[in-house]
This record gives structure tokens, C-alpha cells and sequence, in this order.
């Protein structure tokens, strides 16, 4: 593993991620993800979705609207308890948390003693529903995408006929006007959830709440390839649950620069959400049991995780400097069917027109099946550092011999070891080794 400054460089140099509205100076606690990132982004997502919605058939899947009706936040209690306690330094006026003060000491100009009393400060962005500010109705963006869930319970019940135990899924943007983003795309005002919504019968909650926490870790290590002594389950003391929870365990990586921190909650939230939605809208939010033939308000599991704390924690897992042949090599070792690019194509001569005509016509044929990245742009060397370095599993050469046999070089990351394969049989020698 590297260090976190070496990642970060390289997340900027090869298209992960962006400062957001950089040219303009940016903008603290947004980022943008670019050509290599968005794809990364987008295959954890569909690993999450595959491994909880469509690998099972008790969790059914929502993309609720991210503005919602101002009710639901005061419902939910975001209104009067989503806060976090805040300071001013007199000297420079600059704004903490006050739990970010190490003794008294304020971390911009290290004046002392010198901050304003503590107070209440709401994390949820306001927002306005109308053509005019003044007459407009006042709302929020959502600050997690668990109570369009909630709100919408009866609706899948109805839909889909689902009996207890079941979930409901979702992947959606978040907004949380933290007081100090920081550590990189850690802590953001806009990030991506991914959440489910367990739904059970009271008096089994707690044996699913386990059940959830050890189905989650399996995820990470089998599916994200995330090294086991790097991750683990902590169960939250008391003084530190939400007030909604009855208990909670934190999902959490150790991080080379923080220590073991947080990448998924997973609460047993009670009947809470539920039971305040019925209150403040009058609409029953009940189920009714077939076996017992009464009604009641379903317990809910919560697993619930970031997807940019996730994007972190697996690029820095990843990521290896090695020495080949007395050269440094970067190379992210990212579980195959994760890494943004699955397979590069090159050209061995760049000045060959024939090579590189027939390194053309196999990238585009192998686009078919994945995503591929056509380079001719350096030597062959520096061509397989820079795959190294985004963590591509594969590259394809195609040299003068390919002309007469027909036949290419793949050459595997990890190892760097190099097969030579016919032509008409890469793709399905690179769907095997990917296991798809």
C-alpha cells in the first residue's frame, strides 16, 4: 500500500477524480469523477445491486426523488436532531466542529481559548419548490436516501406483495453542508449512498441485525476483494447510537492516513421511521401478518454505506508501488471484474499501418464484451505502466507476427507473465480469466 498523497496525485493524473468547479477555484466538499472513475463508481454500484437486489429475492429495489415534501424531515426528526455542535474562532473567524479542537486550540491560526460558545448547526441543505423564493415552499435535499424508502413502504407492499422479512434497495445522491469536509472524497457535502431498508418482525430483529452485519462483510472481502485484516465490525457503545437506534455496528477500514474509520452503518432502527411517518401524515404504515392475523409496525435493519468512502478504501487497498528491474511500478491491484478498464489494446510498432489497423479492428471487437482502451500514443513499456497504474487487468499486443499467425499477446497484470493467444479466441480467453 501506498501513501494517501501518492494516491491522490495519481486519482487526478489518470482520471479518477476532480476537484469540482476546479478552474474556478473549487469547491470544498465536492468532486467530480472522471473518465476512470465513473466507471469504477459504476461497478461497485452494480456489485452492491447484484449481490443484495438481484442475487435475492426478498429485497426489491427504489429510486426515490431526492426533493421530497419538508414534511418528511420533520417526521424523521432531521429537523430538530441532524445537527452537529459548532464553533467560531474570534481570532481568525474561521468555523469548527467543536469536537475538532484538540485542547482548546483552534487548527488555522492556533489561537487559544479563543472560540465563541457552542451551538447547534443543521447539516441539511435548504432548497426552495416554486418560481419565486419568497411564496415558494421550503424544503431540503435529502440528507440520505433512507426515508424516500420509508415513505414509500405501503406502495412496494402493494406492488409487489411481499411478506415479511423483506428490503427495500436503493443507490442515490446524499447532501450534508458538513462544517469541515476534509481527507479527500472521506468527508463530502455530496456523496452516494447505498442503502437497504430490512423490514421484520419485531422480536427477530436483533438475529437479522447480526445476520445483515456478517452478509455485509462477506461482500467486502468476496466481492470488493478488500483484505480481510483491513476491515471489521464494531458495535457502536450507547452513547454514541442515533437516536433512532437500538444498536448499531460500524463497518470500518483502516485507513493509512485516519485509522480504522467508518465505510457502513448498519442500525437497527426499531419501528421509529415507520411509526413517525404514520404519526405526522395519518396514513397507516402497518403489515398484516397472514399467520397470525394481526397488524403491526415491522422492525427495520439498516445496512447502509457510502459509495465514495467505498471508492477510497478500495483504490487505497489497491493500490502497490513495486520495484520491477531496478524501476518503480505503480500498479493497482483491483479485483478484475472492478477495475475501470478491463482490457488494453496495443500496437507494437505505431508506424506500422497494418499493425495498427488490425489493433484497431480487435479493440473495437472486444468492446462487444468489455471495456477496452485503445493506446498507441508511447513504447510498449511505458504503455504497460500507465494500465498498471489504473489497474487494467489485461493488455493485448499486437506485433509484426501477428500479421502471419494471426495470434496476440496478452499480458496479465498482476504477474506480468505473457501468453500468446489466436485472435478469434481473446475474448473468450479474457471472459474466463475474468470469470464471467
Amino acid at each position: 500500500m501506498g501513501s494517501f498523497d501518492a494516491l491522490v496525485s495519481l486519482c487526478k493524473q489518470r482520471g479518477f477524480i476532480f476537484q469540482s468547479s476546479e478552474i474556478y477555484g473549487g469547491i470544498g466538499g465536492f468532486w467530480d469523477y472522471g473518465p476512470l472513475g465513473v466507471e469504477l463508481k459504476n461497478n461497485i454500484k452494480q456489485s452492491w445491486w447484484r449481490r443484495v437486489v438481484q442475487m435475492r429475492d426478498d429485497i426489491v429495489g427504489l429510486d426515490a426523488a431526492i426533493i421530497m415534501n419538508a414534511q418528511t424531515w420533520v417526521a424523521s426528526g432531521h429537523v430538530e436532531e441532524f445537527t452537529d455542535p459548532l464553533v467560531d474562532c474570534k481570532q481568525c473567524k474561521k468555523r469548527f466542529r467543536a469536537d475538532a479542537i484538540a485542547h482548546n486550540t483552534c487548527p488555522e491560526c492556533g489561537a487559544v481559548g479563543q472560540f465563541t460558545d457552542v451551538r447547534k448547526f443543521n447539516l441539511m441543505f435548504k432548497t426552495y419548490v416554486g418560481p419565486v423564493e419568497e411564496s415558494a415552499a421550503l424544503t431540503y435535499l435529502r440528507p440520505e436516501t433512507a426515508q424516500g424508502i420509508f415513505v414509500n413502504f405501503q406502495n412496494v407492499l402493494v406492488a409487489t406483495r411481499k411478506k415479511l422479512p423483506f428490503g427495500i434497495a436503493q443507490i442515490g445522491k446524499a447532501f450534508r453542508n458538513e462544517i469541515t469536509p476534509g481527507d479527500f472524497i472521506f468527508r463530502d457535502r455530496e456523496f452516494e449512498q447505498m442503502e437497504i431498508e430490512y423490514f421484520v418482525k419485531p422480536g427477530t430483529d436483533e438475529e437479522w441485525h447480526q445476520h445483515w452485519v456478517e452478509e455485509r462483510l462477506r461482500w467486502y472481502i468476496e466481492d470488493l476483494g478488500l483484505r480481510k485484516e483491513k476491515i471489521r465490525a464494531r458495535a457502536l457503545p450507547k452513547e454514541d447510537l442515533a437516536h433512532y437506534s437500538k444498536g448499531t455496528f460500524e463497518i470500518e477500514y483502516d485507513f493509512p492516513n485516519k485509522g480504522w474509520a467508518e465505510i457502513e452503518g448498519i442500525a437497527n432502527r426499531t419501528d421509529y421511521d415507520l411509526k413517525r411517518h404514520s404519526q405526522h401524515s395519518g396514513k397507516e404504515l402497518t403489515y398484516f401478518d397472514e399467520e397470525t392475523k394481526e397488524h403491526y409496525i415491522p422492525y427495520v435493519i439498516e445496512p447502509s454505506c457510502g459509495v465514495d468512502r467505498i471508492f477510497l478504501a478500495l483504490l487505497l487497498d489497491a493500490y502497490h508501488e513495486e520495484e520491477v528491474r531496478g524501476e518503480k511500478r505503480v500498479v493497482l491491484k483491483l479485483k478484475p471484474q472492478l477495475a475501470p478498464i478491463k482490457v488494453a489494446v496495443f500496437p507494437l510498432l505505431r508506424n506500422r499501418p497494418e499493425i495498427v489497423q488490425k489493433a484497431k479492428a480487435l479493440a473495437q471487437a472486444l468492446r462487444k464484451d468489455f471495456t477496452v482502451w485503445y493506446d498507441d500514443t508511447a513504447a510498449i513499456g511505458r504503455l504497460y505502466r500507465r494500465q498498471d497504474e489504473i489497474g487494467t487487468p489485461f493488455c493485448v499486443t499486437v506485433d509484426v507476427q501477428s500479421l502471419t499467425d494471426n495470434a496476440v499477446t496478452i499480458r496479465d497484470r498482476d504477474t506480468m507473465l505473457q501468453e500468446r493467444v489466436p485472435i478469434e479466441r481473446v475474448a473468450s480467453v479474457i471472459r474466463s480469466k475474468l470469470q464471467l
